[in-house]
């Protein structure tokens, strides 16, 4: 296999804030990894020198199949061309998609077509991020890094109403049957007990998507090394949240070909610290109303304007500058109470501009980005390229250093938000750094 440029691991992931949680687990396993907006050429792997990994941020979450499989499939090609020995389609822990938006069936189709594996495994948990998976169905806690309840997908709380994918299937192999007619099997938590070589005995013939439940995580090491003995011969492809990037990374670290990365960048306080935010997860909203209430200024778009007319109130930009001129805290977002299948892409749009003019007129030194859907355009707005973890403030969302040809947004500190990351505090937190 080529490996000239030694990637042991490529991702692809359907937004990006889900994308820099994969950033956050592989680098943690002491991978050196740069996260592209666009699939990278060989120059620009090699213009960074020394990676492990890389990943593609995408914006397939929001996107129909067809549309989906035009990006996917050159994608895909690229990524085989880098030589990697893994290639991942990451998705939210929470396998938010339908048959009609983010279709993860259709991203597997489209890897499979790309890669030729005959079989391809997906890990169904992530338990630090309070995601399990038992005999195929995923349980999932209200709020990623926070210490809520525990609830089955289609009756999460915020999972069950999402306005775009809403969960209403928690067995993962009926949920993912709908977007592709590949057939499932199952590696159970049972299974998971017995030796790797013996996990072949839970795969019948025919079964081309294996399922892997997760509960604990001392199970990674063990699901890295059965998905790595995988990719021996030619680049394997899977697909799942970022269990993949901790499984293969744990198994590397007990085999000496990876060092785990303990240390990091210490963070100082952001001053002022400004918030632009698409989502309408209810643990967002109680991060809103919190953070409201310890001193941030709250400036509220008109959401379905935006997505008529992609026009935002002068009157809003003007009280945002006004505020970040006198160095207070900003969150500026689209409504927590969204009940309509707004446009990602506009709205996205929309905050990244107002983001990027943002730094560029008070210099600000991070900025935070919360939502899923509208992220992966709020980050092309905002004309970055690439970012590189530099501290895990909160797991599942790290803060990261911006790479872009614009010399304003050029090394400015970003963080990536999913709706469901943080508990109450979480903008207090990425406002004061360590």
């Amino acid at each position: 296999m080529n490996n000239r440029n030694n990637i042991l691991l490529a991702y692809y992931g359907d937004d990006f804030t889900g994308s820099t949680d994969a950033l956050e687990f592989i680098s943690r396993a002491g991978a050196r990894t740069i996260l592209f907006t666009e699939p990278p050429t060989a120059e620009q792997l090699q213009s960074f020198g020394g990676l492990n990994a890389y990943g593609v941020a995408g914006k397939t979450r929001a996107l129909p199949p067809a549309e989906m499989e035009k990006l996917l499939l050159p994608a895909f090609e690229q990524m085989k061309a880098s030589g990697a020995r893994h290639v991942h389609y990451k998705v939210c822990s929470t396998f938010d998609s339908s048959p009609f938006t983010g279709s993860i069936g259709k991203a597997i189709d489209c890897g499979v077509a790309v890669f030729g594996n005959k079989m391809v495994p997906v890990i169904g948990g992530m338990p630090v991020l309070g995601r399990y998976c038992l005999f195929g169905n995923l349980y999932a806690r209200m709020g990623i890094g926070s210490q809520g309840k525990i609830y089955r997908l289609d009756r999460h709380p915020s999972m069950s109403k999402h306005p775009v994918t809403p969960a209403d299937e928690s067995d993962l192999r009926l949920h993912l049957g709908k977007q592709t007619a590949k057939k499932f099997g199952l590696i159970d938590v049972l299974q998971l007990d017995k030796p790797v070589e013996g996990w072949k005995e839970a795969i019948r013939d025919g079964e081309e998507i294996v399922l892997i439940d997760t509960l604990y995580e001392s199970q990674l090491v063990k699901i890295g090394e059965w998905i790595d003995s995988l990719g021996r011969d030619k680049t394997q492809f899977s697909a799942g949240g970022s269990g993949i990037e901790a499984a293969l990374g744990n198994y590397w670290n007990e085999k000496g070909l990876l060092k785990q990365r303990t240390e990091w960048q210490k963070i100082e306080k952001a001053d002022p610290l400004l918030v632009i935010s698409g989502s309408c997860s209810p643990v967002t909203a109680s991060q809103i109303v919190h953070a409201k209430a310890n001193g941030f200024e709250e400036m509220l778009l008109d959401a379905v304007g935006i997505c008529n007319d992609d026009t935002v109130s002068e009157v809003v930009i003007k009280q945002m500058n006004t505020f970040l001129g006198q160095k207070k805290n900003v969150i500026v977002h689209t409504g927590t109470k969204q009940t309509e299948n707004l446009s990602s892409e506009r709205l996205g749009t929309s905050l990244g501009v107002l983001a990027r003019d943002a730094v560029a007129k008070h210099k600000l030194k991070r900025v935070v980005v919360a939502g899923g859907d509208t992220s992966s355009y709020a980050a092309r707005a905002m004309e970055i390229d690439a970012v590189e973890m530099i501290a895990p403030l909160v797991s599942g969302a790290p803060l990261c250093k911006a790479y872009s040809k614009n010399k304003v947004m050029d090394g400015l500190e970003v963080n990536f938000k999913g709706g469901q990351v943080g508990s109450e505090d979480y903008f207090e937190v990425l406002m004061k750094g360590e």
